[in-house]
């Protein structure tokens, strides 16, 4: 009589529910001990991918973290791409050269720090624009920052313009008065909301459900999950529009590079608690749906 094969242990991914060993095809029992002897996954391939679609990678940053070293720490934290503007557009350009599988770029009014409430009425914003857009590709102009009737200036209504004219999205700071009238401007625009308007969610559904081209990315926000657990009124939103947020850390700050790993893991801890489909809807689908498929379009 032959003597029973033997597997030391399972592999940690198998099913709680399944049978014994000693009740298994002696087929199966040899192919699952083959598999119990490979190497165990690293931590960055059983985490779940992100699209962090608020990331800033200005003069200073690349001052202190060179693009090289950005790049390993978006790699490092597991991040499946990362949408990048920059103050200039130059550090994007940077980190896009280093990886162009990894970096979505956006293209942000602003030439250098400072000019987040000058912008909208200063008119070399859009030579700038313009030549930069004859230059390199885009998925995105912004992240900008406007606010009400600002969105009715010149300039404002010439970016929306050009935005139309190469079929880019709008990475839009401020509040809704700005987001109604950039839409009253061109009804077809797509605007990716930043930080959901800072606002309230039942407010926020309020604009997703009267925009369809409306989205939201929930960078530097904190009120929608705690403690790894999504807020009731959050989650209500999150269900209702699965396919309309996005995840960021807004790297506003040199020093907020060094956060990037850490914001990953907090946002993988409480998408869990939102249904699998659901948490990688937002956690990284959405991105490369709207903004990873565009470039690829562009190629």
């Amino acid at each position: 009589m032959k003597p029973p094969i033997r597997i030391a242990a399972l592999p940690a991914w198998l099913p709680n529910s399944l049978p014994s060993p000693a009740r298994l095809p002696a087929c199966l029992i040899v192919l699952l001990g083959a598999l119990s002897t490979l190497p165990p996954a690293t931590a960055a391939e059983s985490k779940m991918p992100i699209f962090d679609a608020h990331v800033h990678y200005s003069h200073d940053a690349w001052e202190s973290t060179p693009p090289k070293a950005a790049i390993a720490i978006l790699r490092k934290a597991g991040l499946k791409r990362a949408m990048v503007s920059s103050s200039s557009d130059e550090g994007t350009q940077k980190l896009y050269a280093e990886a162009p599988d990894l970096v979505v770029p956006s293209l942000r009014p602003y030439r250098k720090r400072g000019e987040i409430s000058t912008w909208v009425r200063d008119e070399t914003v859009i030579p700038h624009l313009e030549d930069r857009l004859k230059r390199y590709r885009y998925a995105a102009i912004g992240e900008f920052h406007v606010y009400g009737s600002d969105a009715d200036l010149p300039v404002v209504r010439r970016t929306v313009q050009l935005a139309k004219q190469y079929k880019l999205w709008l990475h839009l700071h401020g509040d809704s008065d700005a987001i109604e009238r950039v839409l009253a401007q061109n009804p077809e625009a797509s605007i990716l909301w930043a930080h959901a308007g800072f606002d309230r969610p039942e407010a926020v559904r309020a604009m997703l459900r009267k925009h369809p081209k409306l989205y939201a990315d929930l960078a530097f926000r904190n009120d929608h999950a705690s403690g790894g657990k999504v807020d009731p009124a959050w989650r209500e939103a999150f269900l209702e529009f699965p396919d309309r947020f996005l995840v960021g850390t807004d790297t506003f700050t040199p020093e907020r590079w060094h956060y990037i790993a850490e914001h990953a893991d907090w946002s993988r801890a409480w998408l869990a608690d939102l249904p699998r489909d659901v948490a990688e809807r937002i956690g990284w689908r959405n991105g490369e749906t709207l903004f990873a498929s565009m470039m690829a379009k562009q190629q």
